[in-house]
């Protein structure tokens, strides 16, 4: 039967959802909801007229993996591979990453030397961790946090410097509040195979999903990318998506089509919008943040609301500035803080050094992006409610500033407060999803959960999951 499927949310995983829909012939109708006058979400680029392009939401896509690999099959159908801007293993923004700490930038250890060399600011070489975890019995608890887990098998320094950089960076998140089983799949199931992550990682830790590469993917690994952009920066993905899904029959795009409730019975969905309007679906994929989705869905729904009312979330302030020049001290992808440095800097991006396609026509130019806030928002800003521009400005300002050792002001400069933008998998996470899809099962609900709240929070994460939403209602594609 040709069902009509409803997706609710125009960000990369809604898309993506929409994308692998549209080659299906078992669907007769796709429409696509967007509450917002645009589609693409967090993936939101600044154009300038002289060339410059600034990214306001994630900034460099990493092509490795399973769901790295699926994300360069997407841009290759989408004809976008002359628009890409690799960087290789051997690029210095792939060797060069820092750590702020105690008030200056270390580089991270990489390669042999420096695993077998004390590389402040770590007090002994890494090798003496790697080869304890080795001998490290096997955790009893079904879910840790990420900090508890990397203490327990490695040590309480590279937990405390280290895998708190990393939280932050990625999650913008703090370690100690993070679930392991969640947010790094591949350690807990390398310390479940194998009973070791150095183990899990050499011999491998159990199968992953499988996704044929193709001529892109193929490319990139055999010319070890370590990320990629697009030449008009990450924008250009979700628009490249919303135009082919415009020219194709059967799917619907709607912008300002915010949904203000979702009612169920024997016949489907009817989903009504804040306009007054409503339409029917057989099936809803809901890529909404957690949060919005239990907003909506009908009172007899509360307990699954519930339960997705607890997936937290979290406020990120990202500062984008342009100096005259070349004014870093250091070359590099970037440097990040631990919480201990300063909780409300979570690091700062060189990104000028990856993407210098990025940079203005005419005259050097230094782009960099500095991140602030994530769980440590209102401890450091107050109510993101109530914060000015301003302070953000200065904020980041500041932090080049005492970072770096920059004297220079920023030539140009843009504030982006980017509300609940990460979703946060605490401890319990698999459970709570474990709960929510079971809830789905049992009461026969026509819905498929899928975006950045459920089943990870990268790029790649959420485009995966538009995927195997699509391909869980209509079966390989």
């Amino acid at each position: 039967m040709q069902k009509v499927v409803a997706v609710l949310g125009g960000g990369i995983g809604g898309l993506s959802a929409c994308h692998h829909l549209s080659k299906s012939p078992n669907v007769s109708k796709i429409v696509l909801l967007e509450g917002s006058g645009r589609c693409g979400g967090w993936l939101s680029s600044i154009r300038r007229d002289d060339g410059a392009v600034f990214e306001q939401g994630p900034r460099g896509v990493r092509p490795a993996g399973a769901v790295g690999r699926n994300t360069l099959d997407m841009v290759s159908e989408l004809g976008l591979e002359s628009e890409l801007l690799p960087v290789t293993s051997d690029h210095v923004a792939s060797q060069n990453r820092f750590l702020y700490v105690k008030g200056q930038l270390h580089k991270m250890p990489s390669g042999l030397g420096g695993v077998l060399r004390t590389i402040p600011p770590f007090s002994r070489p890494i090798i003496q961790s790697v080869l304890k975890e080795l001998v490290i019995s096997k955790g009893t608890e079904e879910d840790e946090s990420v900090h508890a887990f990397v203490s327990r098998r490695l040590g309480s320094e590279l937990a405390d410097i280290a895998i708190d950089c990393l939280c932050r960076g990625v999650f913008a998140g703090d370690s100690r509040q993070l679930s392991v089983r969640s947010c790094f799949p591949p350690l807990y199931e390398a310390e479940q195979a194998r009973g070791s992550i150095v183990l899990g990682m050499l011999m491998g830790s159990g199968a992953g999903p499988k996704v044929v590469p193709s001529g892109l993917a193929k490319r990139a690994s055999k010319e070890s990318w370590t990320q990629w952009s697009l030449k008009r920066g990450m924008q250009t993905l979700p628009e490249a998506l919303e135009d082919s899904l415009r020219r194709r029959d059967g799917v619907e795009l709607h912008h300002h089509a915010k949904v203000k409730r979702l009612n169920v019975d024997s016949t489907g969905w009817e989903i009504k919008l804040d306009d007054g309007t409503s339409l029917k679906a057989d099936h809803v994929i809901s890529t909404l943040p957690a949060s919005a989705l239990a907003s909506v869905l009908p009172p007899a729904a509360q307990a699954l609301s519930e339960q997705l009312r607890s997936i937290a979330s979290v406020n990120v302030a990202l500062v984008n500035l342009e100096y005259e020049g070349f004014i870093l001290p250091v070359t590099g992808f970037g440097h990040l803080v631990p919480s201990t440095e300063d909780a409300g800097v979570l690091g700062v991006v060189y990104d000028s050094v990856p993407f210098p396609e990025h940079n203005r026509s005419g005259g050097a130019t230094t782009r960099l992006t500095v991140m602030m806030g994530g769980a440590w928002f209102e401890q450091t800003f107050g109510s993101p409610d109530l914060v000015t521009e301003q302070t953000l400005l200065d904020r980041a300002v500041q932090s080049v500033n005492s970072h770096l050792s920059v004297t220079s002001q920023p030539v140009w400069s843009c504030v982006a407060l980017l509300k609940n933008c990460i979703p946060q998998y605490h401890l319990g996470h698999w459970k709570r999803l474990e709960k929510m899809r079971q809830y789905i099962s049992n009461h026969n609900l026509a819905l498929t959960l899928a975006g950045a709240s459920y089943d990870g929070v990268s790029v790649n994460d959420v485009i995966f999951s538009g995927r195997t939403a699509a391909e869980g209602l209509v079966g390989k594609i």
